[in-house]
């Protein structure tokens, strides 16, 4: 057991919270298994949701008496609970969605016995999503019982899903303060697997290497799902920062500039999943011509009072303008140039000349394994060749 600092909990028989704890959320009717951290010392007090090795901490906290409460500001999201019979009971609440939480000191799972099948590699998923979607990957890692995964839509990655062998099936949860999701993965006779999502949505993963053999589709190649109506003519944009002071693509400091727009929102996981990129993109790339742009859609209490968004931005130290640039629902209204444009994330790479030289819906985050990588790579020898290219502004 990991126990951090001396954190007790008063009037609970000195029962200390600091360290692991195994916690569910109730979404739908369904339990969403997960594991929480906590640290801290006296009244202040931080937890961690957890994306595979990535910490999801909170921004503020306290315990006062029995009742713990943590704010997750970059969420705008609460986990208010109370110590009682030997767990934490409460809720955790995420905008306009509320769950109930339960969670009790972590104890290590039983071994599972022999026989556990092997599920690990690559697989396909065929589906019919909203977004034209034929099929998503599912991404498998085993350790004996133990498997670890995640499902890649264009939009991105589900982030981690982590659970083990049980009663003849596999079942994975993940919760980091968002997208809650809950797999019960179970080999068939004939090499396939039937995943129910969410206890309700029935899919068959094939591995990817027979996956054509079989007729079924490939995975939307996600630097083809958007583009541009006329790609000669350039992209434009012009929102207000938070100060209220509109930025537009003719500004001097976009001029000659290899440019990065990112569409997102602060309320969405992936987008939270691809701001530390872009971040070191910048910090990288910056002195040598590169700018970046995020038009962040949020929803209406947010344009309001942007302040999930402000601690967005400082969560993840961004220091490129980040525009309010409306909500999600006028997302195609107020970038008419770009057509199919339906994913979070999707991010615009502009040449020196202001014109759209390649579109990369969603961002594949680091449960993705293999393909976080290789989208690293491609994106960064993008930049690195469109900076290369003559600057236009000094002909």
């Amino acid at each position: 057991m990991l126990v951090l600092g001396l954190l007790w909990l008063p009037g609970a028989m000195g029962q200390p919270l600091a360290g692991l704890w195994d916690a569910q959320v109730r979404v739908n009717g369904l339990e969403i298994p997960f594991r929480m951290e906590f640290a801290g010392s006296g009244a202040t007090v931080s937890g961690s949701f957890f994306n595979g090795d990535q910490k999801v901490t909170s921004t503020g906290g306290q315990l006062d008496g029995v009742r713990l409460v943590l704010n997750f500001d970059y969420y705008a999201a609460r986990l208010t609970a109370q110590f009682a019979e030997g767990k934490l009971v409460g809720t955790y609440r995420r905008a306009a969605n509320e769950y109930p939480f339960e969670a009790k000191r972590f104890a290590p799972a039983a071994a599972a016995g022999d026989g556990v099948p092997a599920i690990a590699g690559l697989w396909d998923v065929e589906v019919e999503s909203a977004k034209g979607e034929k099929a998503w990957h599912f991404i498998v890692k085993q350790s004996g019982a133990e498997v670890s995964a995640a499902i890649l839509r264009v939009d991105g990655d589900t982030g981690n899903l982590e659970g083990a062998w049980r009663d003849s099936k596999f079942v994975l949860s993940h919760f980091d303060g968002a997208r809650p999701l809950l797999l019960e993965v179970t080999p068939r006779a004939d090499g396939t697997l039937r995943i129910v999502q969410n206890g309700r949505n029935e899919l068959i993963a094939v591995r990817s290497a027979e996956a054509r053999a079989k007729g079924l589709p490939e995975p939307t190649d996600p630097s083809r799902h958007t583009s541009v109506q006329d790609p000669t003519v350039p992209f434009r944009f012009a929102f207000p920062d938070l100060s209220g002071k509109i930025v537009s693509s003719t500004d001097e400091r976009f001029r000659g500039k290899v440019v990065i727009v990112a569409i997102g929102g602060s309320w969405c996981p992936n987008c939270h999943d691809e701001a530390p990129f872009l971040v070191e993109l910048y910090g990288k790339y910056r002195a040598q011509g590169l700018e970046i742009v995020a038009l962040s859609f949020e929803e209406g209490d947010q344009l309001k009072d942007p302040a999930r968004l402000r601690a967005f931005i400082q969560k993840y130290g961004i220091d490129y303008p980040v525009l309010v640039a409306g909500e999600p629902d006028e997302l195609s209204a107020k970038l008419p140039q770009a057509v199919n444009l339906n994913a979070w994330p999707t991010t615009f790479f502009l040449g020196r000349d202001g014109l759209v030289r390649s579109v990369h819906a969603g961002f594949a985050g680091k449960a993705s394994g293999e393909f976080h990588g290789e989208m690293r790579e491609e994106v960064t020898g993008l930049i690195e060749r469109l900076l290369a290219e003559n600057d236009v502004s000094r002909k």
